[in-house]
């Protein structure tokens, strides 16, 4: 799942103070799971654009911003969108690019992308993977500490951390401290022997 986080509304307007007839594409995939872009999200946007001022030509929420395979595509599910000389992708950065590439029209987007994450027992977990492109999270047991180390530690941890708990972020775990015990249940606290070189740790 892509983490997002909601642009504050006054920055969504300044982005669009010189734009008008708007059309609000939604995600009812990992946006609307974050309640950042699911149908009470959009409706909600619309309003506030109308309220201050903007012409809302129409909505629509794909199945998922990131799939949208065509123009034509937006136009069957809401042929408003014909009407628009804007569109507002609340959305992931990848949504906003796939309605960009398929959409003559200056697009903009309501949200910034921030992880990968995922939901684990009803809960969104953010910054699982840093989607770094060389993805080693088997020696790490599963748990990506690019991903989850706010000091991208591949070599244990930094020795800072208390009571298991991460030294820059005292809230949550420390991720080796996740790490040591998950390989110690799954028996492969060998995987630890590996050092990382200066070029894996800055790839």
């Amino acid at each position: 799942m892509i983490i997002s986080s909601a642009k504050p509304f006054e920055e969504i307007l300044e982005l669009l103070k010189d734009e008008d007839d708007i059309f609000v594409v939604g995600c009812n995939a990992c946006a609307a799971k974050q309640h950042l872009g699911g149908e009470p999200e959009v409706i909600e946007m619309c309003e506030r654009l109308e309220e201050a001022g903007k012409h809302v030509v129409g909505w629509v929420i794909p199945s998922a911003a990131c799939s949208v395979v065509s123009f034509d595509s937006l136009i069957e599910k809401n042929p408003a969108i014909k009407d628009a000389k804007t569109v507002l992708v609340m959305a992931c950065g990848s949504g906003v690019s796939i309605v960009s590439s398929v959409a003559d029209l200056p697009v903009y987007p309501s949200n910034n992308t921030e992880s990968l994450g995922g939901r684990s027992q009803g809960e969104v977990v953010p910054e699982l993977c840093a989607m770094c492109g060389d993805c080693t999270v088997y020696y790490f047991g599963g748990i990506c500490p690019k991903g989850q180390c706010p000091k991208q530690l591949l070599n244990g941890p930094c020795g800072g951390a208390i009571d298991g708990k991460c030294e820059v972020d005292p809230e949550k775990d420390c991720v080796w401290e996740l790490i040591y015990c998950k390989l110690e249940r799954t028996g492969r606290l060998d995987l630890l022997e590996k050092v990382w070189t200066v070029e894996e740790l800055t790839e």
